[in-house]
């Protein structure tokens, strides 16, 4: 079993002592995810790989022993945006060395920088995201192999959410301008860049699918081979292998402008 905490909650910015108590007596009783209606073995011979999602996963940073016997990563999103897109989220420089130490303390292969989802405003405009993602690259070369990228898809009741901030998607020439910009200036330090549940083919960048839940990263860190189907509940184009995830909807506190979970 495949645990995510969480694609719905910062669970280990807000909800890590949780998380560590469940660990302990190694169960969860009562899932943040309300429709997870039976407890969760957390028996180390039940548990593949724990899968964090967070931008500041510094409450765990000293904790990260009491995962020994664990196989787990971290897709950490790092993004240049500000406070009044991303109000929860800490300084932006606080964070590089977070992810930094978070690196050094576990690995590069098992911490993932997300630089998205990305849109276009008067704010954050090509240049700026250009100057951002070239800035975030240099301090974190070395520290991680992957970068994973993704654009914003506006519905629902993000429409409304946004309006007022100018936030829209970027047209096809504008995605395919920065691509080609993350993907040279990725290689420069050695980053791997991939794609998030994209319909775009950005494959002439040497940009390709990634699979966020991934069952061969996750055989490599148990040195199992694991065989894990795609996870039927997610949309046609995620790539994510079966998983259970272990947050719930409106309860993040990061406060995201463009957050679909709130």
């Amino acid at each position: 079993m495949i645990i995510s905490a969480s694609r719905r909650c910062d669970i280990p910015n807000y909800k890590s002592d949780w998380f560590f108590e469940a660990l302990k007596t190694g169960k969860i009783v009562a899932p943040m995810n309300p429709f997870l209606s039976q407890s969760i073995s957390l028996a180390k011979e039940n548990v593949d790989c724990f899968v964090f999602w967070t931008k500041n996963p510094e409450p765990m940073l000293k904790r990260l022993d009491e995962l020994n016997g664990y196989p787990f990563y971290f897709q950490f999103t790092l993004t240049g945006y500000s406070k009044r897109i991303e109000p929860g989220v800490p300084d932006k420089h606080h964070m590089l060395s977070v992810f930094r130490a978070l690196s050094e303390r576990t690995s590069p292969k098992q911490v993932i920088w997300r630089y998205d989802p990305i849109f276009f405003s008067d704010a954050y405009t090509m240049e700026y995201h250009k100057k951002a993602f070239r800035s975030i690259a240099e301090v974190l070369e070395g520290y991680t192999e992957r970068c994973v990228i993704s654009f914003i898809d506006i519905y629902g009741k993000l429409q409304s959410r946004v309006a007022p901030y100018g936030i829209r998607s970027p047209q096809t020439k504008e995605i395919m301008e920065l691509a080609q910009f993350i993907s040279e200036t990725a290689e420069k330090h050695r980053i791997q860049v991939e794609t998030c549940a994209e319909r775009v083919d950005l494959s002439r960048f040497e940009i390709y699918p990634t699979h966020c839940i991934d069952a061969a990263l996750i055989s490599q860190l148990t040195g199992k081979d694991l065989k894990i189907l795609k996870d039927p509940s997610q949309r046609a184009e995620c790539g994510c292998c079966k998983s259970v995830d272990i947050g719930s909807y409106h309860t993040c506190k990061n406060g995201c402008v463009y957050c679909y979970a709130n």
